[in-house]
């Protein structure tokens, strides 16, 4: 199956189980490792990865270099809009959550 024969329901799904893969993963990792550290190797290893993305769409290392501009501007707003989104989201449940965050 490709991206091209299913639905957008569909696609949604697979985001989101994708996601859930990422957030588990991560929790699990934060057993040993300290949030912060993990944190950054999440935001590292997406950065590392969609500069390949980035350089999978260009065919010429000259057309690699037009692209960064506009993948960059790409990626940090959808990370921008990404974070605001979820810090919001925190910040409607976190005094329902409170007793569970681990105190600095």
């Amino acid at each position: 199956m490709t991206e091209d024969s299913i639905s957008d329901e569909e696609l949604d799904e697979i985001y989101r189980r994708t996601v859930d893969l990422f957030i588990d993963k991560a929790n699990e990792l934060a057993e040993g490792n300290s949030i912060e550290n993990v944190s950054m190797a999440l935001l590292y290893a997406a950065s590392r990865f969609n500069a390949f993305v980035v350089s999978q769409h260009a065919a010429t290392l000259d057309d690699y270099e037009k692209d960064v501009p506009r993948a960059r501007e790409f990626f940090q707003g959808q990370y921008a809009q990404m974070f605001d989104e979820n810090l919001e989201d925190y910040k409607k449940v976190y005094t329902k959550y409170a007793h569970l965050l681990k105190k600095q």
